[in-house]
């Protein structure tokens, strides 16, 4: 094992992968609504799903069909197995993937409308309904098997609907991206925790709980990043662990920027400019809280990054979500 493997991708260069992040990081708080708004888990549960977690692993799941608990962990990644295995196949007998995708819309539906009002009909977010789905269908998803999953759902009719679908499947196409990118790193499930806990992105403790890693568990994954000179012996991050984490990174925002290249940097604009208005809507409106384990934080952090520096974003401002005529 490599003290130090960067993992480099060439093709799109460093322009496409800044657009894959920025994206992401306004369209993560909208994709996100499905496991943080306390209205879903009664749609999962009316589905038949038992409790938060048998709902959070149905509906994510449901895209692969009735999936075995392996399947699943593998296309996770970084949730311990026993976390699966407690909600599957048990979620398959008392629900199904087609009652539970319907679940999910429906639970989007009620949610997004809560948050947006009768913006979630309005021209804004049609057109970037429309713009995010060309990128989603401009998606190349071999080898990803969340994003194929997701890929081949029919898109809703509905102008939000079709926004979160469409923004699910890429969120999905960066996470298998992510996945490859700590695959070839060789940071294995636990690890990917323990080093995102190190650079303070999400409390380790929460990590910890709830993917359903056990203490000692979590411990070795310490030793292991340690070996390798990456955390000190008491799980601090060093210089070469965060050069570490950000190769990953940044491999991570090339695997994802290939469906943007199917959009102009106008398009590119006008689709930040929208969903960055919408997500703060769904951050400030309870949509999600903080912190919790995916790292999710509002406002996005590149935005932060470049006023801490005292440079003038260059970032969209929220826009007038449009009227709903037209």
């Amino acid at each position: 094992m490599g003290d130090g493997r960067q993992t480099d991708v060439s093709g799109v260069g460093a322009a496409g992968a800044y657009d894959a992040r920025r994206i992401w990081e306004v369209g993560e708080p909208i994709h996100a609504v499905i496991y943080f708004h306390p209205a879903v888990r009664r749609f999962g549960e009316e589905a038949g799903s038992h409790g938060f977690w048998m709902g959070y692993i149905g509906m994510r799941a449901a895209p692969l069909g009735a999936a075995s608990a392996a399947t699943i962990t593998s296309a996770f990644y970084n949730f311990a197995p026993r976390r699966i295995a407690r909600s599957v196949p048990d979620v398959w007998a008392y629900s199904s993937p087609a009652r539970l995708l319907d679940a999910r819309l429906a639970a989007m539906d009620a949610v997004l409308r809560e948050l947006w009002g009768l913006d979630t009909t309005g021209v804004a977010v049609r057109r970037a309904a429309a713009l995010a789905g060309r990128a989603a269908a401009a998606a190349v998803t071999a080898g990803r098997p969340l994003a194929a999953a997701n890929a081949a759902l029919p898109l809703p009719a509905e102008p939000h609907l079709a926004l979160w679908q469409a923004l699910t499947t890429l969120r999905e196409h960066r996470g298998d991206g992510h996945i490859a990118a700590l695959v070839h790193a060789e940071v294995g499930p636990c690890e990917a925790l323990v080093l995102a806990a190190a650079t303070g992105r999400s409390p380790g403790e929460q990590l910890r709980i709830s993917r359903g890693w056990n203490e000692r568990e979590w411990a070795d994954a310490v030793h292991n990043l340690a070996a390798r000179g990456w955390l000190t012996a008491d799980g601090a991050l060093t210089e070469r662990g965060a050069q570490a984490r950000a190769g990953i990174e940044d491999a991570t925002d090339q695997l994802a920027s290939t469906p943007y290249l199917a959009l102009s940097a106008d398009e590119l604009g006008d689709l930040y400019a929208t969903l960055y208005g919408l997500a703060e809507r769904a951050a400030l409106g309870g949509g999600f809280t903080w912190p919790n384990p995916i790292g999710l934080d509002w406002p996005p952090s590149s935005e932060r990054a470049m006023a801490d520096l005292g440079q003038p974003a260059d970032l969209r401002q929220p826009v007038e979500l449009g009227s709903t005529e037209g």
